[in-house]
């Protein structure tokens, strides 16, 4: 594996997408979903790849487990459930609000300190419920209030100015920004704002693949191997009771896992391997079933991986169709 990194940014260009699955109702295909799909082998080469895997793209939430390391290795004392939050795209579930007030409470830290949007839970039956009791949009709902008070914490712990935190020149920042850069093995393309207001790099799918098999196979003891053991201890606290990427690192033994709006899907094993999925058009539904498909070719045992093929299409109620995997991921 080349490790003359970083590299040069990705390029800033229209990815060349291919068709990565059918949405099939009633036989004919009613939908076409673009994608691409990158899979490494354990040695860190590109075992299989479709569409474009180098343009620059935006990993959304995907990034977390990346910003949780250059925390980690920025001094923050979390492990366990809490440092699984860290990194987390959390449901909103009672669990995941205290795991984070306990964070702001061990950094001295408070609610109002948090610069993330005030939102409703995640997770559909939570906002629902959420609302039925007349509760509004708050910033510890949000999906990424853990990392946010995790950012926080770890602006305290090296003296960093704390209003500010979110500003891409912070000291935090750019230390995420170099662990990024580290971890992809590539310069960051280009530098926006995520939902939630934390600075968003642009990299490469490829990268973001690189990334987490360098996080999973790291020696124990370090940033990387905190992370990933946390993350994998505590699925639930990176996302929720009811999430596909929790289920699915139940599943697979050893699997990390990370799931980004806009139909982005990274995952890696203990042994380097990594898959790394983007769906052009942001669909979620098409992310599941896609990944599963390239972990199958990565090599994981299909029969750990049969719930992940896609919910079925329904029609009156009953299933008619369901997104089918297709175009080179599906060829032999």
């Amino acid at each position: 594996m080349d490790m003359s990194f970083p590299a040069d940014a990705p390029v800033v260009r229209a990815p060349g997408h291919a068709p990565v699955a059918h949405l099939v109702r009633g036989g004919v295909v009613e939908g076409i979903h673009y994608g691409s799909v990158v899979i490494l082998g354990a040695d860190g080469t590109v075992d299989h790849q479709v569409g474009d895997i180098e343009a620059a793209f935006y990993p959304r939430s995907a990034v977390k487990p990346l910003q949780a390391v250059a925390m980690v290795r920025a001094g923050l004392p979390l492990d366990g459930e809490l440092l699984s939050l860290a990194a987390a795209s959390h449901s909103g579930e009672e669990r995941h609000l205290a795991g984070t007030r306990r964070i702001l409470e061990l950094g001295g830290l408070a609610e109002d300190d948090l610069r993330n949007v005030p939102d409703l839970p995640f997770d559909p039956a939570v906002r629902d419920t959420w609302v039925r009791a007349g509760r509004t949009p708050s910033r510890l709902a949000q999906n990424c209030s853990g990392k946010h008070a995790a950012m926080l914490w770890t602006a305290r712990l090296n003296d960093w100015s704390l209003p500010d935190y979110l500003d891409p020149a912070h000291p935090l920042q750019q230390t995420v920004r170099e662990t990024v850069e580290d971890l992809t093995g590539q310069r960051v393309a280009h530098t926006s704002v995520d939902g939630c207001g934390a600075p968003l790099f642009a990299i490469s799918l490829h990268g973001l693949a690189r990334a987490l098999s360098r996080i999973t196979s790291a020696a124990p003891g370090t940033a990387e191997a905190k992370v990933a053991d946390a993350m994998r201890g505590h699925a639930e606290m990176a996302s929720g009771a009811s999430r596909d990427v929790a289920a699915l690192m139940r599943a697979v033994p050893g699997l990390l896992a990370k799931d980004g709006f806009e139909g982005v899907q990274v995952a890696a094993l203990p042994d380097g391997r990594a898959v790394a999925v983007k769906i052009a058009d942001g669909a979620d539904r098409a992310r599941i079933p896609v990944a599963a498909r390239a972990l199958e070719r990565a090599g994981v045992d299909p029969a750990l991986l049969t719930a992940f093929a896609g919910q079925a299409l329904l029609g009156g109620g009953v299933p008619v169709g369901a997104v089918q995997v297709v175009g080179e991921l599906d060829s032999a």
